[in-house]
């Protein structure tokens, strides 16, 4: 059977104290919007409708940035998570499977826990996602009888006895699209807060003669971010969670409390990753490759056997092949570096490539913008670039060719040759005494004149 999600991010967020949507806000270097739509993957989702509201235009342009296939819907007013889900009726009208509704600020809902709840939609009409709170606080009660839900009360609605219950709501409900719509179409919002509760169609779907279970799940899968602290906590949680599996899929992470992962980090086996290092989005380290302390690393592939680091940068597009190296201070931005060449020291290498066992040497650049435009800067095979060489841009360095240390090339070097571009060295003997003279005199005559 086809499943859809509806994902609810209409609600302003007022405790994020933010002009940004507060399913907008980042763990692991993603929206927590973005981390809700990979439920979409976990279940091969027909459709995902994302129900806006507050900052609607920008949440609208995210959710289709993550998956253009998207459809988004408006509640133009905030009056309850039924009225929410009751925006996507239009859009799936001719929805014949299940629906799953989550949340845009729930970001840790896993794949078993989604396809377990499917599972259960095989015997019961309704299910819904529980947890057994710590502290149930003032989460709505999942009222059972055995396995069957008898209804969900919310804290304000709840009867003493029905607030000792430590069995709480996380508010993911799964049915079929056309149960789901024809019970919220009968919602009424007379309880304490005047709103359409998605919860009541427990109740609604019991009193039809149908049938709701609820399926469990670790408290931690179903935490809401509400606030700046919460966002801080859930980004400790996930980056608990990233840093157990690399070490369990067999990375060495020295200090692994001081790594940081992004949402969707790759590490091969056997790599070392040191104390330190900040992985951004879009990075694939493959196996047996070293990280070392301080590095930066985002939208980059660093192949097996490459040691960077450390206090090295790979920026977006830093393509590094086998066995290569990047040393302290030296930042790599849209280049390739062919397999056994080396940057060590103190340099800039962008819009490039540096061919195989060709060697970088200190407080190298390439000089690849012109103010307006991006150009390319090609060096071949074993070759070697002097210290403090200036490369600028569009200049090719032939295949074991050389530039004399501070060198600055502006023109094609053939292969094999030495390029030697700087200029010729004048001494002038007794000058230097004379300048300190002169300038220690006018600092002294201006200091004078102060007082």
């Amino acid at each position: 059977m086809s499943t859809s999600l509806i994902i609810l991010a209409a609600g302003q967020g007022t405790r994020m104290q933010s002009d940004t949507a507060k399913v907008l806000h980042q763990v692991a270097g993603a929206p927590l919007l973005a981390h809700a739509m990979k439920a979409a993957e976990a279940v091969e989702a027909n459709n995902t409708v994302i129900v806006t509201g507050h900052h609607s235009a920008a949440v609208s342009a995210a959710a289709l940035d993550l998956n253009p296939e998207a459809i988004t819907v408006e509640q133009t007013e905030q009056l309850g998570t039924g009225h929410a889900v009751a925006q996507a009726a239009e859009a799936l009208e001719d929805e014949l499977g299940n629906v799953i509704v989550l949340f845009g600020d729930t970001p840790f809902i896993s794949e078993l826990t989604l396809h377990k709840m499917l599972e259960e939609r095989a015997f019961h009409d309704v299910v819904v996602l529980g947890f057994e709170a710590a502290d149930p606080g003032r989460y709505g009660r999942l009222v059972m009888q055995g396995k069957a839900l008898e209804r969900i009360v919310e804290y304000k609605d709840a009867s003493e006895q029905e607030r000792a219950i430590t069995l709480c709501n996380s508010g993911v409900i799964c049915a079929s699209a056309r149960l789901l719509f024809d019970l919220v179409a009968q919602l009424s919002n007379e309880n304490a807060s005047g709103e359409y509760y998605l919860t009541d169609i427990v109740a609604l779907a019991r009193e039809r003669g149908l049938n709701a279970t609820a399926v469990t799940c670790d408290e931690a899968e179903t935490m809401g971010v509400n606030s700046r602290a919460d966002l801080a906590q859930a980004e400790a949680t996930f980056q608990a969670a990233a840093r157990a599996e690399a070490l369990a899929d067999g990375v060495t992470l020295t200090a692994p409390e001081t790594v940081f992962f992004a949402h969707d980090t790759v590490l091969g086996r056997d790599c070392i990753i040191e104390p330190n290092v900040v992985f951004g989005p879009g990075v694939t380290v493959e196996t047996g490759a070293t990280i070392r302390a301080f590095s930066h690393l985002e939208g980059c592939h660093v192949a097996r056997g490459a040691v960077v680091g450390p206090y090295a940068r790979l920026r977006p597009g830093a393509e590094l092949q086998e066995d290569t190296r990047v040393g302290n201070f030296v930042e790599i931005k849209n280049a390739i570096i062919d397999e056994g060449a080396k940057v060590n020291h103190l340099s800039y290498i962008g819009d490039a490539h540096i061919g195989t066992q060709t060697n970088v040497g200190a407080g190298t650049i390439t000089c690849n913008y012109d103010g307006v435009m991006k150009h390319h800067t090609e060096v071949g095979a074993r070759a070697f670039i002097g210290s403090n060489t200036m490369l600028i841009a569009p200049v090719t360095v032939g295949d074991e060719a050389m530039t004399a240390s501070g060198s600055i090339i502006n023109q094609d070097v053939p292969d094999g040759a030495l390029a030697l571009a700087r200029a010729k060295q004048v001494n002038k003997p007794g000058l230097a005494r004379k300048l300190f003279d002169k300038l220690k005199a006018a600092k002294a005559a201006k200091a004078k004149k102060a007082e």
